[in-house]
């Protein structure tokens, strides 16, 4: 249906108008009775349809386009992939800067938290990563009820912030604070949005704008970490962790400037809907991703100390090792996704998940320098649909589509649990054995994450193999 406004100063509303109205109030279960538009604008898009550019007073009295009308979705234009763009640096300031935690637990190692065991500073990135995903089950319905520029806002503020005050930071509980807490809360402002407005701007191409913006957090696991390594023995870890927050601060103006709401839903969301989790679809891919979670990044964390400790390569290729995990991990943020355009989501994470497992357990015997290169390569291609892909199943999974911010972050805070603990649980298995435990500890939970998100596509599909889902 197409809307169109009257440049007028009528009293009343066309039929157009109310025929919107009554939609939004069936499709987003709107209460609230009509009420003449605040403020209106004609804007022509791309593709040259009109589309109706509205204050955020005007979208929550119920006068934009419903988010359950997917005909409405442009699928392209410029406006639309600007907001990919943004999302992309969004990813490179969150994920990003949680891919790059490797490379600080290296250093605290034998840096300034020397006196800490492994475990103890591991529980700095779970809670930045903990943080990341559990606040997303409060910016979920922030972002549903308008706020998407507060979020913006504030998240910004909080990572540059947060690293600004870790190179001040001389003791544990200084660095738990600035990155893991301060870094984690802003990271985790602007996770959740970043996913949730490319839903409304794509629908049959949403696989491969989820996958552009993800590789984002790929690039940002690349250029961190090279940044610290290069910069800390030049000019010392205050100025590095610096450096790092004005790169930040630098590409976060960005999103700032081109993100903008299209449409939002007619009425305010709850912070849960727990209707959701009676889906067994739903609910067996949260539990798949928690487990698969707890188990992803062990990697990511420990990959440069297993490097060192076996003298598997020398300690600079050592410094790469994750750079190169996260290089891969770009194509595997894009390709995956570009081929679930076509096949569906769910056919495509369950298998790179079920991968991701077996290549971590082969990390066992790995005691060559090419060997640990391959390793690095495989992982961070096939892990790296582990966190492209599930915004976009979670968009599946969510029949109003005015949900999917609630939804999606709910989902998130679940598995966020499972984050926290895994890389922790990792370094205590450390302090008592060997890395040879902490591959099978991350590639058993991966392969029982993978197997509880085939059964999420069963109970959404049935057992047809060959079925686009």
């Amino acid at each position: 249906m197409n809307e169109e406004y009257e440049n007028s100063s009528t009293s009343s509303a066309t039929e157009a108008e109310k025929e919107i109205i009554a939609e939004n109030a069936l499709n987003e279960g709107a209460t609230q009775p009509y009420k003449e538009p605040v403020a209106e604008e004609h804007q022509r898009t791309d593709g040259g349809d009109i589309e109706k550019q509205t204050t955020t007073r005007s979208i929550r009295s119920g006068k934009a386009v419903s988010v359950n009308n997917v005909a409405a979705i442009p699928n392209g234009g410029t406006k639309a992939w600007l907001q990919v763009l943004g999302a992309w640096v969004l990813f490179f300031n969150s994920w990003g800067i949680i891919n790059t935690f490797g490379a600080y637990q290296t250093y605290y190692e034998t840096g300034i938290l020397s006196s800490s065991s492994p475990s103890d500073i591991s529980w700095i990135g779970s809670v930045q990563a903990f943080l990341l995903m559990l606040v997303g089950a409060l910016t979920g319905p922030i972002y549903d009820a308008g706020y998407f520029r507060a979020l913006l806002a504030v998240g910004s503020f909080g990572v540059v912030f947060g690293f600004m005050m870790l190179s001040l930071a001389k003791t544990y509980w200084q660095v738990i604070l600035a990155q893991g807490v301060c870094v984690g809360l802003g990271a985790g402002c602007l996770f959740v949005p970043s996913v949730a407005i490319l839903s409304t701007y794509f629908s049959t191409r949403i696989a491969t704008a989820m996958g552009i913006a993800a590789s984002g957090s790929s690039l940002g696991g690349v250029i961190y970490p090279i940044v610290f390594y290069r910069l800390e023995p030049r000019i010392g870890f205050p100025w590095a962790t610096r450096v790092i927050g004005f790169i930040a601060l630098a590409t976060l103006i960005v999103s700032n400037s081109v993100m903008r709401i299209r449409v939002l839903p007619a009425a305010r969301r709850a912070v849960l809907d727990l209707k959701a989790f009676t889906e067994l679809p739903y609910l067996f891919f949260v539990l798949g991703g928690f487990l698969a979670f707890m188990g992803l990044y062990a990697p990511f964390f420990y990959i440069e100390s297993y490097s060192m400790t076996y003298h598997i390569t020398s300690q600079s290729l050592a410094f790469y090792t994750l750079s190169i995990i996260n290089s891969a991990s770009v194509f595997g943020r894009i390709v995956p996704n570009l081929i679930a355009d076509r096949t569906g989501p769910m056919n495509m994470i369950i298998p790179c998940c079920i991968i991701s497992g077996i290549v971590a357990l082969c990390l066992i015997p790995v005691r060559s320098e090419a060997a640990i290169i391959v390793e690095c390569v495989l992982y961070g291609f096939f892990s790296g649909a582990l966190v492209s892909l599930p915004p976009t199943v979670f968009v599946h999974l969510s029949p109003n589509r005015g949900l999917i911010g609630t939804r999606m972050g709910q989902g998130f805070s679940v598995i966020s649990i499972g984050l926290l603990l895994g890389t922790p649980i990792c370094g205590w298995i450390l302090n008592g054995s060997s890395f040879t435990y902490v591959w099978v500890f991350s590639g058993v939970l991966i392969l029982a994450g993978g197997s509880l998100m085939t059964m999420s596509r069963i109970f959404k599909a049935g057992p047809k193999l060959v079925q686009r889902v």
